[in-house]
């Protein structure tokens, strides 16, 4: 699944910026801007809540192409003479006005480890596990493999309440979002849908949806 798109003219390298890497953890410096009925703004949104770092990191829900010229900005900020699409989400530095990243993984990552401090929200993945969320989360791929990843993940969901054991980190984000697309969940397994309906009650979970 690529990244939700505001065209403007040809493709250019993705900005991939790092938290602590030229950019300080600060709090209050970080600004993201995120699209509604975008898969991957919906992680972050969702991550930013489980994190505890709505009332640090600010927000902007892109409306209508007009509302978009701070945005333009800010990429504009990050490369010179920029006149690519505007990917979103973006995580932009207030201090300098540039985009930092918009590599989801990334921004997810950085914000768990380098803005809240909590690495242990951010665990590995186990790689099967990681490979049949990502099959949920491509709507282009086969439906024998999203069905194969559906099985694996509701006999996972049998033996743990999250999905890495009893506490919920950013591989429920990811899981979560895959698992609430009207295409996946009517075929998802009764361990699945329970957690859903789990997390739908939880704070960070059900704010953000």
């Amino acid at each position: 699944m690529v990244p939700m798109l505001m065209p403007r003219t040809a493709p250019v390298p993705a900005p991939r910026g790092r938290i602590g890497a030229g950019f300080s953890p600060a709090p209050h410096r970080y600004h993201l801007y995120l699209s509604t009925g975008c898969p991957r703004s919906l992680r972050v949104r969702t991550a930013l809540a489980l994190l505890g770092l709505t009332g640090c990191v600010g927000t902007t829900l892109l409306g209508p192409p007009a509302t978009h010229a701070a945005l333009r900005r800010a990429y504009e900020a990050a490369g010179h003479h920029y006149d690519g699409a505007l990917a979103v989400p973006a995580l932009c530095d207030t201090w300098s006005g540039r985009v930092v990243s918009n590599h989801t993984p990334d921004i997810l990552d950085d914000l768990a480890v380098r803005l809240a401090g909590r690495p242990d929200l951010s665990p590995p993945v186990p790689a099967r596990h990681a490979a049949a969320v990502g099959a949920l989360l491509d709507g282009d791929a086969p439906h024998a493999e999203r069905s194969a990843a559906l099985d694996l993940l509701d006999r996972r969901l049998a033996l743990h309440p999250y999905a890495l054991g009893d506490r919920p980190t950013l591989a429920d984000v990811d899981l979560w979002v895959a698992l609430i697309d009207p295409t996946v969940l009517p075929a998802a397994g009764p361990h699945a849908r329970s957690y859903v309906r789990r997390l739908r009650a939880h704070p960070a979970f059900g704010a953000a949806a």
